[in-house]
C-alpha cells in the first residue's frame, strides 16, 4: 500500500487526471510484466483458468495493456493478484498439475515467470494492483524506468558500445550472448540484433529487459554497486557522449 504522504499528493490530483495516469501507469506495469517474462496476452487468462484463480478473458489482458480497459471488474484484479502470488512462491507447488493438464503453460512459464514485487521485494496483491489501476499508487520500483521514446535508440546504440567494450559484434558476439542470461530464443534473436545495430529496442522493450541488461552487465565484469538504476544513468552518459562524436 501506498504512504500517506504519496496518496495526499495523489487526492491532490483531479479524479479525472488521477484515473488516466492510473490507467497508464497500469497498462505499463502490464506490458512490461510481459515482456519481462516473454509471454503473449493468452498466458496470464489460461493461468488463472488452469488454477481456478478467477476469471480474465485475453481482450481483458489485451486492453489492459493498451490502456482501453476502462473499468475491469474486481475479478480482473482478483486473478491477477493471485497468480501473482503463486509465482513469487516458485513453481513447484503447482508443477505437477501443470504437467497434466497445461504441459504448454508450464513451459511458458518455466521460461519466464517474475513476479511483480513492490519496493519491499512483496507480490503485489489485488487491492495492489487496484490503488494503481484508479492513481492511488505509483508504480513500483524496477518497473517504471522512464524511459522516453525518443531516446531508446540513442540508448540502444549506447548499450551495444558498452557491452561490447567498444569492439565490433563480431568479435564479441560469444562472450555478450554467454552473458545475456535470458534462455527465450525470440528475446536472445532480438537481443543480438540490437547488440549488431540491425534494430533498436523501443522504450517498452527497454523497460522489460533493463534488469536482465544488468544482470549481463554484471557477468561481464561490470560494477552493480548502484543498481539497475545506475546503469541506467551510465548509458545514458554514454549515448550522450556517442551522440557528441557525430
Amino acid at each position: 500500500m501506498v504512504d500517506s504522504r504519496q496518496c495526499s499528493d495523489r487526492m491532490a490530483m483531479g479524479y479525472r487526471e488521477r484515473l488516466t495516469d492510473g490507467r497508464r501507469a497500469m497498462a505499463h506495469l502490464v506490458h512490461v510484466w510481459h515482456e519481462r517474462n516473454g509471454w503473449s496476452h493468452k498466458v496470464l487468462p489460461t493461468f488463472a483458468d488452469a488454477l481456478d484463480l478467477g476469471r480474465v478473458h485475453n481482450s481483458q489482458i489485451s486492453n489492459l495493456r493498451n490502456g482501453k480497459l476502462a473499468a475491469p471488474g474486481p475479478e480482473v484484479f482478483l486473478a491477477l493478484g493471485q497468480a501473482n502470488a503463486l509465482l513469487m512462491g516458485g513453481l513447484e507447488s503447482i508443477r505437477t498439475g501443470l504437467e497434466e493438464s497445461h504441459p504448454e503453460l508450464l513451459q511458458i512459464l518455466v521460461d519466464g515467470h517474475a513476479p511483480l514485487v513492490d519496493a519491499g521485494g512483496d507480490p503485489l496483491s489485488a487491492g495492489a494492483l487496484f490503488e494503481i489501476f484508479v492513481g492511488l499508487a505509483p508504480l513500483p520500483p524496477g518497473f517504471d524506468w522512464r524511459i522516453d521514446a525518443d531516446e531508446a535508440s540513442a540508448l540502444s546504440a549506447a548499450l551495444a558500445e558498452h557491452l561490447c567494450g567498444g569492439r565490433r559484434w563480431r568479435f564479441c558476439r560469444e562472450q555478450v550472448m554467454k552473458a545475456y542470461p535470458v534462455k527465450k530464443n525470440q528475446r536472445r534473436d532480438r537481443f543480438a540484433e540490437v547488440m549488431a545495430g540491425m534494430r533498436d529496442y523501443n522504450a517498452e522493450e527497454l523497460d522489460g529487459e533493463l534488469l536482465d541488461l544488468f544482470a549481463t552487465h554484471q557477468a561481464l565484469g561490470g560494477s552493480g554497486k548502484s543498481g539497475a538504476d545506475g546503469f541506467l544513468t551510465q548509458l545514458r552518459a554514454r549515448a550522450k557522449n556517442l551522440e557528441g562524436e557525430r
